[in-house]
């Protein structure tokens, strides 16, 4: 199981690699519905992410603006003055695996110039017509994450006639194909399914159920990002966003196990110790 970045493969299957690895969660917003405001300075992100690293992170992930539910619009300008100033300077510092969170074009291109090597978008490269080729050009890596309307709509009401995973299912297979077509290799594309992004919380946990089968069909690794996710306070009634990390480890280990090869995370630390343990325990 291959996934190509900008600067180098992964191999899923080497040793190292064979029990997933972590993304570690960079918002530099001030609204992000965890961590909003904490790292609006370079200097301040660029020390987050080198903790993250020595904390165990293999990728950076770094946003500029909140896809939480009902989260304001921001304009490509000023996602690039917030993102593109922190991938330079943490490409100055980490040999790190940087990742854009953006759905726009231009902010992408940005931030691969300044030596970011995947992009994720929330909208799975539908949201903007130029993305695709900006993803072609540089070949990097891609993670197409599904989403049910947008961060403004996407709580409202979500329904899938067809049954949530099928349907998800269905958007992956369309995405490899119209994607491959168009020039973007699919062993540069990880498929991430969007939890909390157009699901009730019965809607996630169904997908959580099917995880393996969703690489196991569509033939590409797959990205859960759950951390600090209002599943958690749905489901233990843990209220405060900071409370939720022993929680999400809980479902890093579990992910895990069901064939879950990349899981982004807020806290980096507790996510190893979760990933450890399952592969001791379970290998």
């Amino acid at each position: 199981m291959i996934w190509k970045t900008r600067r180098y493969k992964i191999n899923f299957r080497d040793q190292e690699n064979a029990n997933g690895l972590l993304m570690g969660i960079l918002n530099t917003t001030p609204d992000s519905f965890s961590d909003g405001g904490q790292n609006c300075g370079v200097s301040e992100a660029v020390h987050t992410a080198l903790k993250m690293v020595a904390a165990g992170a293999k990728i950076i992930d770094i946003g500029g603006e909140s896809t939480r539910p009902g989260a304001a619009k921001v304009s490509a300008e000023e996602e690039i003055q917030r993102t593109a100033p922190v991938v330079r300077a943490l490409r100055e510092k980490s040999d790190v695996l940087i990742s854009i969170d953006t759905s726009k074009a231009v902010v992408a291109a940005a931030a691969l110039e300044e030596g970011a090597d995947i992009v994720n978008d929330v909208t799975g490269l539908t949201g903007d017509p130029a993305m695709t080729s900006v993803c072609a050009g540089a070949q990097c890596g891609v993670v197409i994450m599904h989403m049910q309307g947008n961060p403004r709509t996407m709580q409202v009401d979500p329904h899938y006639e067809h049954g949530v995973v099928q349907e998800l299912h269905t958007f992956f297979a369309e995405r490899l194909e119209t994607l491959a077509q168009s020039g973007i290799d699919p062993e540069c594309i990880i498929l991430d399914p969007g939890i909390g992004f157009g699901k009730t919380v019965q809607q996630n946990i169904a997908l959580m159920q099917h995880l393996a089968d969703f690489q196991g069909q569509q033939g590409r690794p797959v990205l859960l990002g759950v951390s600090r996710k209002s599943i958690i306070a749905a489901l233990t009634g843990v209220e405060s966003v900071q409370d939720r990390d022993a929680a999400t480890a809980v479902v890093t280990a579990v992910s895990a196990q069901q064939g879950v090869l990349l899981h982004r995370v807020h806290h980096v630390a507790i996510n190893a110790q979760a990933l450890l343990l399952a592969k001791a325990i379970c290998s």
